[in-house]
């Protein structure tokens, strides 16, 4: 589809270019006319008249007139009694060509102007950011390029030089389970199991804690064998005397034994269950297990445990530190970022250039500003 798209396209541009090149020789041949004298013009005229009135006789059928031609008669007409003139072809065709003619330029004058065009080079950085990111979305790039950057680009504009993504999942909340995370958001931590598999068939427990209000990943570990003590030693390392922390949402699973909920009790930490079968109610949690896989599990093939750790460390570094979140603002974690960026519009702020550092050999990266050399 897409190689006939480009042929019908190629073949518009030559039509179009052949039709300019042939207007702009008729108007080159009228504007030569008009500096002969007035008898010259008569006789070439007569001369042209006594040789159509043999071509009328023999009853010649006169060959198709084509684009350039029609344009051509279409605006001489403007200026000589054509009705009178005209013998190539009936007057009721001569009249369509000047409707159409004038269709045309309508729809030519009235086309949609829009937005002007962001530069070349943003187009190009967009492009490039789009390519050597395949998980990013055009609100990511909008997000990098305003905070990292400094260039304000609508998402929209931004879907419009990256290639095509499909439609965008979302989940419903219970209204009781929004209202209570919104009042107690900055007090609220949640925490959830996932499973990684490894090159060698093998099933890898990874255990993540997330700040509800700043979506930092609190605390993280893996484990091939995960049970009720480990859980419990997980959150006496995240959860400590100098955190506000009140309440904390956990699912059914059954690894959260009495023990688990007694130990979190001790800490002053509430435990709030959320209900059978629905893990819309620890949406933060599970949204983060999903760009988890998204993002970084889904691109590679961990060896074993302790390369499953590395690569996990490095993301989650990435994620807290460099990460922009739309929820955010957008924003990252780990606010402040050192050294608040200008906002410059569409371009790249004078005297600086555009840095990357790549994450995970390559899977993402991550861009800043820094000073031209002088």
């Amino acid at each position: 589809m897409s190689t006939a798209n480009g042929i019908v396209a190629r073949y518009h541009r030559s039509l179009v270019v052949h039709v300019a090149l042939a207007l702009a020789l008729d108007l080159v041949r009228f504007v030569a006319l008009a500096f002969r004298s007035h008898g010259s013009l008569a006789a070439e005229n007569l001369f042209l008249r006594k040789q159509l009135a043999y071509y009328l006789e023999r009853q010649v059928k006169p060959r198709r007139a084509d684009t350039p031609t029609r344009l051509t008669l279409v605006l001489l007409g403007r200026f000589v009694d054509w009705q009178l003139l005209l013998t190539l072809v009936q007057p009721d065709t001569f009249l369509r060509w000047h409707r159409r003619g004038y269709r045309l330029f309508w729809r030519w004058k009235s086309r949609a102007r829009g937005r002007p065009p962001i530069s070349v080079d943003l187009q190009r950085l967009i492009a490039s950011m789009a390519i050597a990111n395949r998980t990013w979305g055009e609100e990511r790039i909008a997000a990098e390029l305003r905070l990292k950057l400094g260039t304000t680009v609508s998402p929209r504009t931004v879907r419009r030089y990256m290639p095509r993504r499909g439609p965008s999942r979302g989940g419903s909340q219970s209204p009781s389970w929004r209202t209570f995370l919104r009042n107690h958001a900055s007090e609220v931590l949640a925490c959830d199991f996932f499973v990684a598999v490894t090159a060698g068939f093998r099933r890898v427990y990874v255990f993540v804690v997330l700040d509800i209000t700043t979506r930092r990943i609190v605390h993280w570990n893996v484990t091939r064998h995960p049970t009720a003590e480990w859980t419990v030693q997980q959150f006496l390392n995240c959860i400590t005397s100098d955190e506000a922390y009140r309440f904390l949402i956990h699912d059914h699973d059954a690894i959260y034994a009495p023990a688990v909920d007694s130990a979190l009790t001790s800490m002053h930490v509430r435990v709030v269950t959320t209900p059978v079968r629905v893990p819309q109610a620890n949406a933060f949690c599970e949204r983060v297990i999903g760009t988890v896989r998204r993002e970084c599990l889904d691109w590679v093939i961990p060896l074993n445990e302790r390369h499953l750790r590395r690569i996990l460390a490095e993301w989650v570094n990435h994620y807290n530190d460099q990460r922009p979140h739309s929820a955010l603002g957008p924003g990252v974690p780990a606010e402040p970022l050192t050294g608040k960026v200008l906002l410059t519009g569409h371009d790249v702020s004078h005297g600086y250039r555009v840095a990357v550092r790549s994450v995970l050999g390559g899977l993402h990266h991550e861009y800043r500003l820094e000073p031209l050399a002088a």
